[in-house]
């Protein structure tokens, strides 16, 4: 049986053959530390990192590739914002609707003084511009924001945020694991001053690769999260003080920003406009059919235009786990089950705690297979209303 790939937003796959060429390319001609010595194949190992930060500064509309720093997923590069920008006694404003990327790290630094105030979204997924507005103090220190919910796909309304963020000298930190590379983005246009992006998701790059966009109006402000060897300014005991060094110690992942630094340049080459087009199709193709499915529960908002290629669902009488297994077993269909690392999130739909089926399609799934996924579930629900399926897995 062929598989059918719907779990994009975890992983995206296939990748572009150009990535593993790039690496493959590293590994056999250069694979030297960049940075680090003055040899040739060092040089070309710096330069092989400098193309991946300009390919992705290109892709976020950052004025400098120096704005660029690279993380291994974009948790880290969260971690590097939260923990970089708030100390006890700063006041920060987020969403009930993030991922536990942007929550635990909250959390912690909670623990430590910094007060939190989480602003709910609705039971749709969808969060109102004027209730993050209204709960901005005069000490508010940063607002954190994802751009589109791991769990419907919905996108948030960040350009209102960010232009009362910057009108009232508030830091706003975007999570844009779901977007970076599936909706056009401009950081520059709209004035956020942090930016988390994950390489292996839209991006379609490697695992292990990731990074954080930092305005030079906010570089001074952040503190490093690690702090060590950098190849610059080797003379001083303390880490330098510009970008991206003094946010990236130690040896990078050369190999696999060789891989990120391809799949951006195939992004950029492809257009991130003509893949936001291929994937809002697939959506609403999906959203469409699953319309007439009786007791299936689509949640988020029927526009696929208003959201990424995420959709979350549950089937009445089966839970999560139990549907997602009969559709890769039977069907060979591959989604992701469960609570997907949002918690909060699922608490805001009336999902938790057993949370939902989730269907990510990206830029290689086709419109034969959304029907094969929708016939699919035509049988589960048809099985599930007459009864005639056994209580426990499979269907």
């Amino acid at each position: 049986m062929e598989w059918v790939y719907f779990d994009n937003a975890a992983t995206s796959w296939p990748k572009p053959a150009v990535m593993m060429r790039a690496m493959e390319r590293f590994n056999d001609s250069i694979g030297a530390n960049p940075g680090r010595s003055g040899h040739r194949l060092s040089i070309d190992a710096a330069r092989v990192l400098f193309d991946a930060r300009e390919r992705v500064a290109e892709l976020l509309g950052a004025a400098d590739p120096l704005e660029i720093v690279f993380t291994k997923n974009g948790t880290e590069a969260l971690n590097l914002a939260l923990q970089g920008l708030l100390a006890p006694g700063d006041h920060l404003v987020t969403t009930s609707l993030e991922h536990n990327s942007v929550m635990r790290p909250l959390r912690a630094l909670e623990r430590r003084g910094v007060e939190l105030t989480i602003v709910p979204g609705n039971a749709a997924g969808e969060l109102a511009p004027a209730d993050l507005i209204k709960a901005l103090r005069k000490d508010t220190r940063a607002i954190v924001l994802t751009h589109a919910s791991n769990v419907t796909g919905t996108l948030l309304p960040l350009s209102e945020i960010a232009g009362a963020a910057k009108a009232r000298g508030i830091a706003l930190c975007v999570d844009a694991a779901q977007t970076a590379g599936s909706i056009p983005l401009d950081v520059q246009a709209l004035g956020v001053d942090l930016l988390a992006f994950s390489g292996h998701k839209s991006l379609l790059g490697p695992q292990g690769t990731g990074g954080l966009f930092v305005s030079r109006e906010i570089e001074r402000e952040l503190s490093p999260l690690l702090q060590g060897g950098t190849g610059s300014r080797s003379e001083f005991e303390e880490q330098p003080d510009f970008l991206p060094d003094k946010l990236e110690a130690g040896t990078p992942n050369t190999i696999g920003l060789a891989g990120l630094g391809a799949s951006v340049g195939y992004l950029l080459e492809r257009g991130v406009a003509e893949i936001r087009g291929v994937e809002q199709r697939l959506t609403q193709l999906f959203l469409d059919g699953a319309r007439s499915l009786a007791g299936l529960t689509v949640h988020g908002d029927p526009d696929a235009a208003r959201r990424t290629a995420v959709v979350s669902f549950n089937l009445a009488g089966r839970s999560p786990s139990e549907v997602a297994y009969a559709l890769d077993q039977r069907f060979g269909i591959l989604s992701r089950p469960g609570l997907h690392c949002a918690p909060a999130a699922h608490r805001t739909l009336g999902t938790f705690p057993q949370g939902t089926v989730r269907f990510s399609f990206g830029p290689n799934n086709t419109a034969d297979e959304i029907a094969r996924a929708l016939a699919a579930l035509d049988t589960l629900c048809q099985e599930a209303q007459s009864h005639a399926a056994p209580a426990r897995v499979p269907f």
